[in-house]
């Protein structure tokens, strides 16, 4: 029986509108936990607030890491447990170059990968990349994967990916599903967030969330059926109340 490494209790989220209204999410460890769902319907909310991100408020809940609660930490406290997100559009900064942000990411690392290793491991050219300029001249699908490579080098303890597939050029699924066994099989669970229905499958299990709510939580393939079947016919239906929650 796995160990418990994330568990989020009726979270209420808001931002100016409630956008989380009562989420429960169990995540074993060493799993891939994909969250699947429409855009808009709070996904990103639920990792930003699983980060600590200040942009949103909790009103009701608590995130428990490893049995202990973090729901009131900073994102700063979060990583320094373990915690770290690739968001769905990394940001930018200015003047830092590639090999001076990776190096930063390997002060925390807990194994002896170094930052050549990790863009190979994202299909990057290090002598290409390394002292390129963050904020100039990437696109945004490499730039997507140097925060994937930082996340390489830092093998957190839980990773949230956000839509990691978005603005990769090139990159197919089967690229990124290596990319994230191979993080996994380091030792990195994962939270995978996705619209997808093709990349959720990649995860052992996976957690269906539709206007704030998770609906059903099961296997990666049980819950990708009942996203098809039943998640495109009702969105027209929620879209006004779903758009609140657009992130």
């Amino acid at each position: 029986m796995k160990n418990e490494i994330l568990k989020v209790e009726d979270l209420i989220v808001a931002g100016s509108v409630p956008i989380l209204k009562g989420v429960n999410l169990t995540v074993f460890e060493g799993e891939i936990h994909a969250v699947l769902g429409s855009n808009g319907t709070g996904k990103s909310t639920l990792g930003y607030a699983i980060m600590g991100s200040s942009r949103y408020r909790v009103l009701k809940g608590r995130i428990l890491f490893k049995g202990r609660d973090i729901t009131h930490l900073s994102m700063t406290e979060r990583a320094r447990l373990g915690i770290t997100m690739a968001f769905q559009h990394p940001a930018n900064f200015e003047g830092i170059k590639v090999v001076d942000y990776l190096r930063i990411s390997k002060k925390y690392s807990r194994d002896n990968l170094n930052p050549d290793e990790a863009l190979r491991m994202v299909g990057l050219e290090p002598k290409k990349f390394l002292n390129r300029e963050l904020d100039t001249g990437l696109s945004g699908g490499e730039r997507k994967r140097i925060e994937l490579a930082a996340v390489f080098l830092m093998r957190p303890e839980i990773a949230i990916l956000d839509e990691p597939d978005s603005g990769i050029d090139l990159m197919s699924i089967s690229d990124i599903a290596n990319v994230m066994r191979t993080l996994n099989k380091m030792g990195t669970t994962i939270v995978l967030i996705t619209h997808r229905e093709e990349l959720a499958l990649i995860a052992e299990r996976a957690s269906h969330l539709c206007a704030g709510m998770i609906l059903k939580t099961g296997s990666a393939r049980e819950i990708v059926d009942i996203y098809l079947k039943n998640c495109k016919i009702c969105d027209h239906i929620n879209q006004p109340e779903v758009n609140h929650a657009s992130l």
